[in-house]
C-alpha cells in the first residue's frame, strides 16, 4: 500500500484548497507560453507568415510564397532549385489545401502519389495543407506516409562519468531490449573516442546489426565514423531562416556536402531540425514554428538526405508550452514523411514534468508506428542522460513496454529477464577489458567491473571517473585505433560472436545497403523502405505484428495465472494449519438465538483459498469477526455457503439463517457485506468491498456492530478509508482468478454446511 498522503494544512486565505493541492504537483513545474508571433511565439499560423506562392519560368522558379527570385535567400535559392518539380509545381500549387489534406487521410490515395505531389508544393503551401489537420488525422496520415513498414527505436547510452565500463554494459542492454539505433555523446568532449569505443564494443554484445552514433562536432564525428567507431549520423543540424544558419557559420551547401562525405564512406546519415530551434537562437523572424520547419524540410529533401531527426528535439519542450504545440510537433513529422524522408520522430525530450503529459505525447507514435519512434530513447537514468532526459528514460522502461502490450503495437521494444541482462552485462564489461588490455588501453581491475555490472546509475559505481578516460580516449584517437582492430581484439581474447557482429556492420559499410531510405538491419538482413515499403490501405494492410512479435511484447513482470495464486494459497494454508480449524457437521438449520450472528463463508474459503487480497489469513479474519462479535455481546455461528460465492447473497442467506435476523457474508478474498434477513439482497447494512485495504481491526469493528444491531442498536457503520488507490490495476487480475475459483466450487444442490470454528494460532505465530 502507498503511505497516507498529507493532510491538507488549514488555509488561511479565501481560496479552495483543491487549488493548494493541484499546485504540489509536478505537472506545477511547467511553464506555458502566450501566444506571440512578433517574439517568435506562434505554432502554426503567423501573421508574418508568407501566403503560399509559386511561379515557374522556363523550368525556373521566379516566385516562391510571395517573395522574388532576386529577393531569395540561401534557403529559398536552394529549395526552389533543388525542391520544386517544375513538372508537378502547376498542378500541385492549383489544388485546394483542403482536398490535399483530404487525400493525406484517404487510404484510397496511394502514399506515392502523394510523395510527388508534395515535390511541387512551397514550405508555406505544405504548412498550410498539414495545419488544416486535427491531432487524430495527423496520426492517421502519419501512419498512411511513413517510409517503413516495420516500426523502430533509437536508444541514448550515456553516464554522467563518460565510464566506457558502463556504456558498454548499458549498450549490451539497450540491444537487448530491441533497440535498433544506439547513440551517446559525452559530459566531456575530448571523451569522445573512449565513448564510441565503449559503445561499440557493447552493441556487438547479445546481437549484431545494431547502428550506432557518437554525436559530437561535426569534423569530429566523421573522423569517428571513418575509424568505423560509428555506423550512422544524425547531428546535421539544418535550419529555418538564413542567420540561424550564419551564426552556425553554415549552409545548405555545406550541409549537403556533409551529408554526402557520410554516405560516400558508409556512414548512414540524416539531419536534425525541430521546431523552436530559431526562437532558442533568437533567430526566428517572426514566422510560426511550423512553417520554419517545413522550410528546413524542404532543404533537406533538396539536399537529397535519406531521412531527418525532426519533432522539435532540443526545442521540443518550448514548442509543447504553447497551445496547440504537441500538435505541431506531430504535423511537423508528417511533413518529413510525406516529403520521402524516413523519419526518427523526436521524443528525444522531456516536454514536461507530468508523466500525463508524457504518456499522452508518445501515445499517438505508438499507434501509427515511426521508422524510430524515438530518436533518443533513454535507456539510462534521466541524471545519467548526457543530452539531457528523454520524453522516456530508464526508469520508464516498462512502462513502455506496457504501452506496447496495452495496445497491441509494436513500439520496438522487447522485454527482458533479469537473469539475461545480468549475462550481458557482464559480458559486455569483460569484453571492453579485454580489448582494452588488448589493445594497450589499460588494465581494468575486476572491482570496477562488477561495480558496473549491478549498478542502476553512475551513481551507485566505483569505476572510472571522466578525468581518468581522458587519456584513454587521447591514445584511441592518436593511434588510430579503428573497429578493424577491435575485431581483431575480440577474436583474439575469444570473443568470437561479439567479433563476428561487429565485422557484419563493417560489411554493411561495403556493400551499402543501410544507406537506403529508412534502413535498420534486423537478423543481419536490412529493411527499408525499398524491401519494406509501408503499404498501409487501410484494415488489413500495413504493419500487423507477426505472431512470435506479438507473444514477445507480452512477455512482461507480473504476469499472474490460476498456478501462481493457487501455489501462494497454498504457501499459507500449510503454515496455519487451515484444515483443522473450520470442521463441517452437516447441514445447517436455522438458529434460535436472538443474539446469535451467522457468519456465513463462501465455497472456496479455507479449502483452496486461504488469505484474502489484504494477505490476512482466513483464520485471523474469522477470529476477528468471531471476536468482535463476543465482544458486542453476540453469538457467533460459521456456515458455509455452497450455493454462492457473491457476497450479498452469502450475507443474505447468513441472516436468514440467523437467529437475529442479522449476517455476515464474507468471501475468501476478504469482501465482506453486514445482512439483515430481511432486506432486498443488495441493499445491505455495511460493506466491505476495498478487501486489499481492510485491516483485522475492521472485520473486529465489523462484528461487534453486527452483535450490537441484535440488540436493536444502530451503530455507526465501520469505514475502510482510501487514497484513491488503483485497486483495480493491483488486485483485479488476482480478484478475477479467486473467484473463478469460488464460482468452480458453486453446488446448487448442497445445503449450507454447519462448521464447528476452532480457534487456529494467529498465522503470525504459526509461520514463526
Amino acid at each position: 500500500m502507498t503511505d497516507m498522503p498529507p493532510k491538507a494544512e488549514p488555509q488561511s486565505s479565501n481560496r479552495w484548497r483543491r487549488f493548494a493541492e493541484w499546485d504540489e504537483r509536478p505537472l506545477r513545474y511547467d511553464l506555458f507560453a502566450a501566444e506571440n508571433p512578433e517574439a517568435g511565439f506562434s505554432v502554426f499560423r503567423s501573421p508574418y507568415d508568407p501566403a503560399p506562392s509559386l511561379s515557374v519560368e522556363g523550368g525556373r522558379v521566379t516566385v516562391m510564397d510571395g517573395k522574388a527570385e532576386a529577393d531569395f535567400d540561401i534557403l529559398d535559392a536552394f529549395i526552389a532549385a533543388h525542391h520544386i518539380d517544375p513538372a508537378m509545381a502547376e498542378t500541385a500549387m492549383a489544388m485546394d489545401p483542403g482536398e490535399i489534406a483530404r487525400m493525406l487521410v484517404d487510404i484510397n490515395v496511394p502514399r506515392q502519389e502523394l510523395e510527388a505531389l508534395a515535390r511541387g508544393l512551397t514550405p508555406a503551401r505544405l504548412a498550410e495543407v498539414v495545419g488544416r489537420l486535427s491531432a487524430l488525422e495527423i496520426a492517421f496520415a502519419y501512419s498512411k506516409m511513413r517510409q517503413r513498414q516495420t516500426p523502430g527505436n533509437q536508444a541514448h547510452v550515456t553516464n554522467a562519468k563518460d565510464d566506457p565500463l558502463q556504456l558498454a554494459a548499458d549498450a549490451a542492454v539497450a540491444v537487448a531490449l530491441g533497440f535498433d539505433e544506439i547513440e551517446t555523446t559525452m559530459r566531456v568532449s575530448s571523451n569522445s573516442w573512449a565513448n564510441a569505443l565503449a559503445c561499440t564494443v557493447g552493441a556487438a554484445v547479445g546481437r549484431g546489426g545494431v547502428l550506432f552514433q557518437c554525436s559530437i562536432e561535426e569534423a569530429e564525428e566523421l573522423q569517428i565514423g571513418l575509424a568505423g567507431l560509428a555506423s550512422y549520423a544524425e547531428t546535421v543540424s539544418v535550419y529555418g531562416t538564413e542567420r540561424a544558419f550564419i551564426d552556425g557559420d553554415d549552409t545548405p551547401w555545406s550541409k549537403a556536402l556533409l551529408t554526402a562525405a557520410y554516405a560516400s564512406r558508409g556512414i548512414k546519415a540524416r539531419c536534425t531540425s525541430g521546431a523552436a530551434a530559431e526562437l532558442l537562437m533568437g533567430f526566428h523572424e517572426q514566422r510560426s514554428l511550423l512553417y520554419l520547419e517545413a522550410r528546413c524540410l524542404c532543404l533537406q529533401r533538396a539536399m537529397g538526405v535519406q531521412g531527418t531527426q525532426n519533432g522539435g528535439i532540443d526545442g521540443a519542450p518550448l514548442t509543447a508550452s504553447m497551445a496547440g504545440g504537441v500538435r505541431e510537433l506531430m504535423a511537423e513529422n508528417l511533413i518529413a514523411v510525406w516529403l520521402g524522408l524516413e523519419c526518427a520522430s523526436g521524443n528525444d525530450c522531456r516536454t514536461s514534468e507530468s508523466e500525463i503529459r508524457v504518456g499522452a505525447k508518445i501515445t499517438p507514435y505508438l499507434l501509427a508506428g515511426s521508422d524510430l519512434i524515438c530518436s533518443g530513447f533513454g535507456s539510462i537514468k534521466k541524471y545519467d542522460n548526457s543530452f539531457n532526459p528523454s520524453l522516456f528514460n530508464g526508469e520508464e522502461i516498462e512502462d513502455y513496454l506496457l504501452l506496447q502490450r496495452d495496445f497491441q503495437t509494436d513500439g520496438g521494444l522487447t522485454p527482458v529477464e533479469e537473469d539475461q541482462v545480468l549475462g550481458l552485462r557482464v559480458r559486455a564489461v569483460e569484453a571492453l577489458a579485454a580489448v582494452m588490455d588488448e589493445l594497450g588501453l589499460g588494465t581494468v581491475p575486476r572491482a570496477r567491473m562488477m561495480s558496473v555490472v549491478f549498478a542502476s546509475g553512475s551513481e551507485e559505481t566505483q569505476s572510472y571517473s571522466a578525468g581518468e578516460v581522458t587519456p584513454i580516449s587521447a591514445a584511441i584517437k592518436a593511434r588510430g585505433i579503428t573497429a578493424l582492430d577491435v575485431v581483431r581484439a575480440l577474436a583474439r581474447r575469444g570473443y568470437t560472436e561479439e567479433a563476428e557482429n561487429l565485422l557484419l556492420m563493417l560489411r554493411q559499410r561495403i556493400s551499402g545497403d543501410y544507406l537506403q531510405t529508412s534502413a535498420l538491419v534486423r537478423d543481419g538482413r536490412v529493411l527499408s523502405a525499398i524491401n519494406d515499403p509501408n503499404d498501409y490501405r487501410g484494415p488489413g494492410t500495413g504493419y500487423r505484428m507477426p505472431e512470435p512479435r506479438w507473444q514477445a511484447v507480452q512477455g512482461i513482470r507480473n504476469v499472474l495465472t490460476r498456478e501462481r495464486v493457487l501455489a501462494a494459497e497454498n504457501v499459507v494454508a500449510e503454515a496455519v494449519g487451515e484444515a483443522d480449524w473450520l470442521v463441517p457437521a452437516g447441514v445447517a438449520a436455522k438458529g434460535s438465538d436472538p443474539h446469535e450472528v451467522v457468519i456465513g463463508v463462501s465455497p472456496a474459503f479455507a479449502r483452496q483459498l486461504h488469505q484474502t487480497t489484504a494477505g490476512h489469513a482466513l483464520s485471523d479474519v474469522v477470529a476477528a469477526l468471531v471476536g468482535g462479535i463476543e465482544a458486542g455481546g453476540g453469538t457467533a455461528r460459521v456456515v458455509r455457503m455452497m450455493h454462492t460465492a457473491d457476497t450479498s447473497f452469502l450475507g443474505l442467506a447468513a441472516a436468514r439463517l440467523s437467529g437475529s435476523g442479522f449476517g455476515i457474508g464474507i468471501q475468501a478474498k476478504g469482501t465482506t457485506v453486514l445482512h439483515q434477513a430481511d432486506r432486498m439482497p443488495h441493499m445491505n447494512l455495511e460493506l466491505f468491498s476495498n478487501a486489499p485495504l481492510t485491516g483485522l481491526e475492521h472485520y473486529r469493528a465489523l462484528g461487534r456492530n453486527a452483535a450490537r444491531h441484535t440488540f436493536g442498536e444502530a451503530p455507526e457503520p465501520v469505514m475502510v478509508p482510501t487514497h484513491g488507490e488503483a485497486l483495480g490495476a493491483r488486485f483485479h487480475v488476482r480478484v478475477a482468478l479467486l473467484y473463478a475459483i469460488e464460482t468452480g466450487l458453486i453446488d446448487l444442490t448442497v445445503h449450507p454446511i454447519e462448521l464447528n470454528y476452532r480457534p487456529a494460532r494467529p498465522a503470525t505465530e504459526a509461520a514463526q
